[in-house]
């Protein structure tokens, strides 16, 4: 795989800060009001079951992913909510294909379903880490577009997320996991290994915008500031559950 480009590439042309016309204040007091009208739409999601909602958040370690699925989703109903993490895969699971374990935890119709990373691990470490070549990870990129293209055949809508922290805020993030005791339990001395690798992961994001937007566009997200990445991505979602255009049923008689 290339080394990253970032003069040329999508995040080098996507700040990790919020642009300047945004206010703290402002984007948190909208913020309430939209997590509110999620859960009153999540309600009606259930409720009419045609649709499903499938939600992709990607990012490098200390991006923000667990804040944002507590902050965002906080006011939605368990019941209607679930949220997946994929780790490394199991032996069950490597006896299969690499969707395989990813295919099951899609969301049925009326459910909203959280990817706390996902299917494209399995072109983005696996490639930098070079478990696999470049041949391998173009038909990885082919298979990931036809899966996202049957979800959204039957009725279900992808949102991807990517979280864009820069370098300098990430270490800032994980050395405050080293000393503030409330954070320690996520302090892994993996990531700050996998910090060496970041020109590799970058290369490897850009090549998955590039093959894998065409049943869903990524949304790349500035997150050094977690109240806009938050702000940022409870908008999408309400705007896509808004383009559902639902209704409650009426009674059966």
């Amino acid at each position: 795989m290339k080394k990253s480009k970032t003069t040329n590439g999508r995040l080098a042309a996507t700040g990790t800060r919020a642009p300047g016309k945004f206010e703290k204040e402002k984007c948190q007091k909208e913020l309430q009001k939209i997590k509110k009208r999620i859960d009153d739409f999540q309600n009606l999601l259930n409720a009419e079951r045609k649709h499903a909602l499938l939600i992709v958040l990607q990012g490098m370690d200390a991006s923000g992913k667990d804040g944002a699925i507590k902050n965002v989703f906080q006011e939605v109903n368990p019941m209607g909510c679930r949220v997946i993490s994929f780790k490394i895969p199991t032996e069950e699971e490597i006896s299969h294909d690499f969707l395989w374990r990813v295919h099951k935890e899609a969301p049925g119709k009326g459910m909203i379903h959280i990817f706390n990373r996902s299917h494209y691990e399995e072109v983005l470490v696996t490639r930098v880490h070079k478990v696999i070549d470049d041949r391998v990870a173009k038909q990885r990129f082919e298979h990931i577009n036809n899966f996202e293209k049957l979800l959204k055949e039957n009725g279900t809508e992808i949102l991807k997320f990517y979280l864009h922290v820069s370098r300098k805020e990430q270490l800032e993030r994980l050395e405050e996991r080293e000393q503030n005791p409330k954070k320690m339990w996520k302090y892994n001395s993996h990531d700050k290994k996998e910090r060496k690798l970041w020109n590799e992961y970058m290369a490897a994001y850009e090549d998955v915008f590039k093959h894998c937007s065409s049943s869903a566009e990524w949304t790349i997200v500035p997150s050094d500031q977690n109240w806009y990445k938050e702000y940022v991505i409870a908008k999408k979602v309400l705007e896509t559950l808004e383009g559902f255009h639902m209704k409650y049923p009426a009674v059966k008689k």
